[in-house]
């Protein structure tokens, strides 16, 4: 099975430290190559660059592929699945114009010029809102055209804002939600090894922001320490042998530790250890 991947930018490396702690690990030094094996050996990388990503994995170039939402929806393939979202690179295309100018709402875009380097998103945007406009598409320094009366507006992505304030521009509206997803063609997005692929990238999403906590406790404190810790399902509790004490294994959100840990030890809990947790599969 191939997995395509981005070769560069902002989402190669999140991607292979996300495949790494999966448990597909990427050979060292090869995202320079096209191609690349990993710790499974039915399971090989695809380095491209995230907008033809998409199209790669509905031509059967390879089987899954992951990048950004944007992309997808700019490429317009067809015969390709989401089937996770990876919940990372997360940003914004939205429709920009210059601040105090007449453009305050979309509709006042009509039978102007857009300037986009997502000109079918932008095209699918306006046409859903039954609004004219011409879409010019631009390689880069989007955010430059309205100064120098290439375009009225924009359709541009964000993450913070900030360069269309230093460009004196302001968002009019949104026009797209996007982060990093894992795609499938659909003739595959069923077949075990797909299956598994995506079982464990969502293992570790899962495990993302929560910590496992061990701790023995007096059996008749059980009740207590069972308030403290409601895990998942409940706390794991185990007999010690040779003493009249339990035990307790469970699963916190990582933001609760702190309180978690001393309610714990009111309660007469001891031994309390907090682990990492590199995946969970609920």
């Amino acid at each position: 099975m191939k997995i395509a991947v981005p070769n560069k930018g902002r989402l190669h490396e999140p991607t292979l430290e996300l495949l790494d702690r999966a448990g597909l690990a990427v050979e060292s030094g090869a995202d320079r190559q096209l191609y690349a094996n990993t710790v499974d050996p039915d399971v090989t990388v695809l380095f491209a660059r995230a907008a033809d990503i998409p199209e790669y994995v509905a031509d059967g170039a390879a089987d899954v592929g992951i990048t950004g939402y944007d992309q997808h929806r700019e490429s317009r393939v067809e015969g390709v699945t989401e089937l996770l979202d990876l919940g990372f690179g997360s940003c914004r295309l939205v429709l920009a114009a210059p601040e105090d100018g007449r453009i305050t709402a979309p509709e006042d875009v009509e039978g102007l010029t857009v300037a986009t380097e997502f000109p079918n998103v932008t095209e699918d945007y306006f046409a859903e809102q039954g609004i004219d406009v011409e879409v010019v598409e631009v390689t880069g320094a989007t955010e430059l055209t309205p100064h120098v009366e290439m375009a009225d507006a924009i359709v541009d992505i964000t993450s913070t804002g900030t360069t269309l304030r230093v460009n004196r521009l302001e968002v009019v509206d949104e026009v797209l939600d996007s982060s990093v997803r894992l795609f499938a063609r659909d003739d595959v997005a069923g077949d075990e090894k797909v299956r598994q692929v995506e079982t464990a990238l969502n293992s570790v999403l899962a495990a993302n922001g929560k910590r496992y906590v061990m701790l023995n406790a007096p059996e008749s404190k059980l009740d207590a320490v069972e308030d403290v810790l409601p895990g998942l399902d409940g706390p794991t509790v185990m007999d010690v042998e040779g003493e009249d004490a339990v035990a307790v294994h469970a699963v916190v959100e990582e933001r609760d530790v702190f309180e978690t840990v001393s309610k714990l030890k009111d309660v007469g809990a001891s031994g309390i250890l907090v682990t990492e947790i590199e995946r969970l599969v609920e």
